[in-house]
């Protein structure tokens, strides 16, 4: 096996032993939204009908997407539909896991990760299991969607979606020690030994060029990285 190989296998199954001990198990929180509107009953009191509707309506918020709160264990079709979910602002207690049965040992697990910062996962439709302990709530994201990419990214920022949150290019990290810096290429947000494109453990100087077919640009614990070309 090559030293790619070696770099990937240790840190998946780093994590996979560190979330292992850390994950604790959660329960569902849906709280009860029924009866919002209790005194529309009633109904206006003048003929200003259509001027009682509007201001109604722009008193009530936006409806989100559906998504996946930050703690809980959750059955995969039934508590969570299929699709890629990111969770952003983690301060490194977040822990989430993909599980192929209910068991709750090592072999349930598909993939699993710690986050600091931002974390993007694909729950597909074959997972049994999404547990999430920690961590702020996750949201529906189109993985084709496009944004505004920035040039620039934090070295603990966790996951970043090329294309739409950075921009594909060379990119540099300096004055990174004791080989605290770990960064990954992936080409999606399945977070399988087969996502990983190349990755590496970095003391000093780092440098790596993002692909514009690239899926994600994984760092942690590295310096912020800046664009060179």
């Amino acid at each position: 096996m090559g030293t790619k190989g070696k770099i990937a296998l240790g840190a998946v199954v780093g994590i996979v032993v560190i979330g292992a001990i850390s994950a604790n198990a959660g329960g569902d929180d849906d709280k009860n939204t029924s009866g919002k509107d209790a005194s529309a009953s009633a109904g206006p009191q003048s003929g200003d009908d259509d001027k009682t509707k509007g201001a109604a309506d722009e008193s009530k918020p936006a409806k989100k997407k559906a998504g996946i709160k930050g703690s809980g264990e959750f059955e995969v079709g039934s508590d969570v539909k299929p699709g890629t979910y990111r969770s952003s602002g983690n301060d490194g207690m977040c822990y989430w896991e993909r599980a192929k049965d209910a068991l709750g040992e090592l072999d349930s697990i598909l993939a699993n990760d710690n986050v600091t910062g931002t974390s993007y996962v694909t729950v597909k439709a074959t997972d049994k299991i999404f547990k999430s302990n920690g961590c702020k709530d996750w949201e529906v994201v189109d993985p084709e969607a496009k944004g505004s990419p920035a040039s620039s990214m934090a070295g603990n920022g966790g996951m970043f979606a090329v294309g739409s949150d950075i921009a594909p290019g060379t990119y540099k990290s300096s004055g990174n020690s004791d080989m605290g810096c770990y960064w990954e290429r992936s080409k999606d947000a399945g977070h399988s030994l087969d996502s990983i494109i190349a990755n590496n453990n970095v003391s000093g100087s780092a440098v790596v060029t993002i692909s514009a077919s690239d899926g994600y640009f994984k760092t942690t614990g590295c310096e912020d990285w800046k664009k060179t070309g």
